[in-house]
């Protein structure tokens, strides 16, 4: 009887032991992770900074997502893009030295064929796009200097969105294909040349983005280009570069499509997602200083051309996710070259658009089979919906370049004294819906750019406790809707403006 009676004490004791101890620990648990918050808090924000440029996962791009975007790029159509390189097609030959007066064959029956179309684009854009021809006469050049043999007229077909911006209307970008066509020889003008991939599936993709792109307005000017003399050796785009350059045009940005019509390769393999991006990074107008600065403090990945294309990719990412963005670090393919190049050469950002997997039997070779296999460039070997997929990536990086702001001017990185914070300064943006500005930066080994911090409408600022000799930094703009712009890397200067 006397331990049933002492039971209930035993057990109240020890309840009551429990209920203390679990106070007592949890009391402790919160007190500590109080003081670790504070530990947290009391670290410097260039320490909370550095640590997040070790982790790539940590603050991508914070691109806000614009749904009319989606909606433009929706409207992309492969029925239309299919009718384009069939009816280029069908002109038998788009040699630059073919017809120029043959209704139905030739150069001359295809450029007004696009020239009528981007007309009829712009009957329905509320007078917003301009078309026009730009003639030229192209010097004899006969091989085997040149694939010239006889002076001749040259034409681009030029189709403008004027900005509505007035702060913004005179930065350009454009956006191009070839309409010319060759067979094995360049300079052969009256063989078979049907050019469907290489490149009425560029002209076709840019005839597309200006219809439904057309339709709505931008901050900054849009260029629609179908040019000729390509395979002459990149005749028209050269003269419109020069010209551009002639008339300090500020062209802030140049696409090239060029064969970007299947997704079969040669290999066998079959990609109907990748699209290769490719953009130099030593730039080909460098001069000797420039050079020898960027070998001192490297930026040999950090041209213009290359962020350029990083800011393709997060585009892509986000809007156009049917598409894999690869980004290819080089001007160009071996031995071969696009539209882009002659614009490179003047000092403008631009890449190239192309195909993962080239299949060569349909390039630049005559009709005809051989062994049971076919060779020529004709529509059968092309992929109508991976043509559409490219053209959406062009139009939504388009929009996004166009809605928003320039990139930072004057970007300098202060180099005159030592310390290990980062001081960067920039000339201020003239746009009247500027919201600001953020700092990005990334391991220097890193391809792309893993963190960002908005730090306001000011044009300086210190990175403090992250030393310029540990990461690459850069500069980009921010609108208040949310539209970033391209990022633009420092220049080192001596000394800080304040």
């Amino acid at each position: 009887m006397k331990v049933v009676r002492t039971f209930p004490r035993l057990l109240a004791f020890a309840l009551t032991f429990l209920m203390v101890l679990t106070s007592t620990l949890s009391s402790n648990f919160i007190a500590h992770a109080q003081r670790r918050g504070a530990r947290g808090r009391n670290r410097t924000a260039g320490e909370n900074r550095a640590s997040a440029g070790t982790n790539p996962k940590v603050d991508q791009s914070n691109r806000s997502f614009n749904t009319e975007v989606k909606r433009m790029i929706a409207e992309i159509d492969q029925r239309n893009i299919e009718r384009t390189v069939r009816r280029l097609v069908s002109f038998g030959t788009r040699n630059t030295l073919s017809a120029q007066d043959n209704p139905t064959r030739g150069i001359g029956a295809a450029r007004d064929y696009l020239y009528n179309e981007f007309s009829q684009i712009a009957q329905g854009s509320g007078g917003r796009l301009t078309v026009e021809k730009q003639t030229f006469e192209q010097p004899a050049a006969p091989p085997p200097q040149g694939r010239v043999p006889r002076a001749t007229l040259i034409t681009n077909v030029v189709a403008t969105l004027r900005g509505s911006q007035a702060e913004s209307a005179d930065r350009v970008y454009v956006v191009s294909g070839h309409y010319d066509s060759m067979c094995t020889s360049p300079t052969d003008a009256d063989c078979d040349a049907p050019g469907a991939n290489d490149d009425a599936s560029g002209v076709a993709a840019v005839l597309e983005m200006a219809r439904v792109m057309s339709k709505r307005q931008f901050d900054a000017t849009i260029i629609f280009m179908a040019v000729a003399g390509e395979e002459q050796g990149l005749l028209g785009a050269t003269y419109f570069a020069e010209q551009a350059k002639a008339k300090n045009m500020n062209i802030e940005a140049m696409f090239t499509n060029d064969i970007v019509g299947n997704s079969l390769g040669g290999n066998g393999v079959r990609d109907p997602r990748t699209v290769r991006v490719f953009s130099e990074g030593v730039p080909s107008n460098e001069t000797t200083q420039e050079a020898t600065t960027r070998r001192s403090v490297g930026g040999e990945n950090d041209s213009s051309s290359r962020q350029l294309a990083r800011f393709i990719k997060d585009v892509g990412d986000l809007y156009v996710p049917a598409a894999r963005v690869q980004l290819v670090y080089r001007r160009d393919r071996y031995g071969r070259g696009g539209d882009h190049i002659p614009f490179l050469e003047r000092g403008f950002a631009a890449i190239r658009f192309c195909e993962p997997n080239e299949d060569y039997r349909h390039q630049h070779q005559n009709v005809r089979t051989e062994n049971g296999v076919a060779y020529g460039d004709l529509p059968e070997f092309v992929d109508y919906s991976y043509i559409a997929t490219v053209a959406r990536l062009n139009a939504a990086s388009l929009a996004m370049l166009a809605l928003a702001p320039a990139r930072p001017k004057g970007v300098g990185i202060v180099t005159g004294q030592l310390t290990n914070d980062t001081e960067i300064r920039w000339t201020a943006n003239t746009e009247p819906d500027l919201a600001g500005y953020e700092i990005v930066w990334r391991e220097t080994s890193a391809p792309l750019w893993t963190n960002s911090r908005a730090v306001g409408n000011v044009t300086s600022f210190v990175m403090r406790g992250m030393s310029k000799d540990n990461y690459f930094f850069g500069v980009r703009a921010v609108d208040r809707t949310g539209n970033r712009s391209p990022v633009s890397y420092p220049r080192p200067v001596a000394r800080s403006a304040r």
